[in-house]
């Protein structure tokens, strides 16, 4: 009798809900707020999406790089020595360079390259950086760490390639970052490699080696021709990596083979009146100095680069770390969706940046998702407040029914807007187990009383 008196007693209380009342979505107006119910398809789907929003964006320090693009500054114009001729009758020996052949020319700092492409617009030249007048041609300078600096491709290092390798790689780096390939690469401008001319000439210069090779007759005429009164008295001496040749000036016009003589990058050619080596020596001498001054002025460049891509790099990283310190302290202004109901985690899921996040996101992420043994899916619901103030209280109901797994699709497309709230509603029995759980253990020490 006592039994049966406290199931009756259950039953009783669980129908009338006095014990446990759980959430509901029930359409029409409730407690002054309009509430519609509007069933998930693939119709009202585009509906929902069409709501004005926009993904906010990771600030500026997340997409910046320690680089500055402007590479290593130039080491500028080294000073150019002068000489005047003295006269000093002397025969000379003839002592001749070995033939060398180094091969086809290679891309050097300095160098000024031009790309051209069927579109003026997809490549900017760098600031600073000289442009050619004619549509779709952009001229870049090699730096001096060997690479040019295209905007929409990047750094592309060029330094010690020949045109064909050079147009190959380049072509890999704009297939790479999804540009037209079309283009035609050539240099404009040949200051990489140079043959010092000086001594007994008419204005000693540097005279740039470019694709065609340079002889011996070439560089001696880029220098305004040989200076000298007695050319029996007169040599030219060629310094090439720590060897010293000569070619008495008599020889050289009367030999055609020594006009053509090869000149290679980094020789120096002196046009000496007298026997003595002194100031042909003085001349090497100054040329040694003028490289390692170039050396040591590139180190030094490359040095200052290196500091102030280091000092930009812990710049980047402080603030980065400053604004996810912020994130982790709530301190951020980012947007939020809420969840709620019978899932396994409720909580908040934060919009991601840049993008727009759908409603497969937030349920499937991480532990969320479905409590199997209390979520009713057929009764999933994404709850947004009416943005018009006309509507000021107006709810729309988003109603997913995921008894048929086909409608999961719909969840990767069903786009989220702050503050939405998703709710996930209990199924029938866990009302009767949880009003079970709550009433039994009261009925069990009211009967253990009336026992006793």
């Amino acid at each position: 009798m006592r039994l049966a008196l406290l199931l009756v007693s259950v039953m009783a209380l669980t129908a009338c809900g006095t014990v446990y009342r759980s959430s509901s979505v029930s359409p029409g107006l409730q407690n002054g707020t309009q509430v519609r119910v509007v069933s998930i398809s693939a119709e009202t789907v585009v509906q929902a999406n069409r709501s004005a929003y926009s993904p906010k964006t990771l600030p500026a320090v997340f997409s910046l790089t320690a680089g500055t693009g402007e590479g290593v500054r130039s080491v500028g114009a080294l000073p150019q020595p002068t000489y005047s001729a003295q006269l000093r009758p002397e025969r000379l020996e003839v002592r001749l360079p070995p033939s060398i052949h180094p091969g086809p020319y290679r891309i050097g700092v300095g160098d000024v390259l031009v790309l051209t492409t069927p579109d003026a617009g997809a490549l900017i030249p760098n600031p600073g950086v000289s442009s050619s007048l004619k549509t779709g041609r952009q001229a870049y300078t090699v730096q001096d760490d060997g690479a040019i600096n295209i905007p929409s491709v990047g750094r592309v290092k060029l330094a010690d390639l020949t045109i064909e390798s050079a147009e190959a790689e380049l072509f890999q780096r704009m297939v790479a970052n999804q540009q037209d390939p079309t283009f035609s690469l050539e240099i404009a401008e040949f200051n990489s490699r140079r043959v010092s001319v000086g001594g007994a000439v008419a204005a000693p210069a540097v005279v740039p080696v470019t694709l065609t090779p340079l002889s011996l007759d070439a560089a001696l005429a880029a220098s305004g021709g040989v200076a000298v009164q007695d050319q029996d008295s007169a040599s030219v001496r060629l310094y090439r990596n720590g060897s010293l040749y000569q070619i008495p000036l008599n020889e050289l016009y009367s030999r055609p083979d020594l006009l053509k003589t090869r000149l290679l990058d980094g020789d120096s050619v002196f046009v000496d009146t007298e026997y003595e080596l002194g100031k042909a020596q003085a001349f090497f001498e100054q040329q040694i100095a003028l490289v390692a001054a170039r050396q040591q002025a590139q180190q030094a460049a490359l040095l200052e680069l290196q500091t102030e891509v280091s000092l930009r790099r812990a710049q980047l990283t402080e603030a980065r770390s400053n604004y996810q310190a912020q994130v982790a302290l709530g301190a951020d202004k980012n947007d939020y969706v809420y969840l709620t109901g019978e899932l396994r985690e409720q909580g908040r899921f934060a919009l991601p940046f840049e993008r727009r996040a759908v409603l497969a996101d937030a349920l499937l992420a991480n532990t969320r998702g479905f409590s199997v043994q209390s979520a009713d899916i057929s009764q999933v619901y994404v709850l947004r407040a009416s943005t018009d103030p006309r509507e000021f209280g107006a709810v729309t109901a988003w109603h997913l029914d995921a008894r048929n797994a086909a409608n999961f699709a719909l969840m990767t497309r069903f786009e989220l807007r702050p503050d939405d709230v998703i709710f996930v509603a209990q199924q029938p029995i866990t009302k009767w187990n949880r009003a079970v759980s709550q009433i039994l253990p009261s009925l069990i020490n009211v009967s253990r009383v009336a026992v006793d």
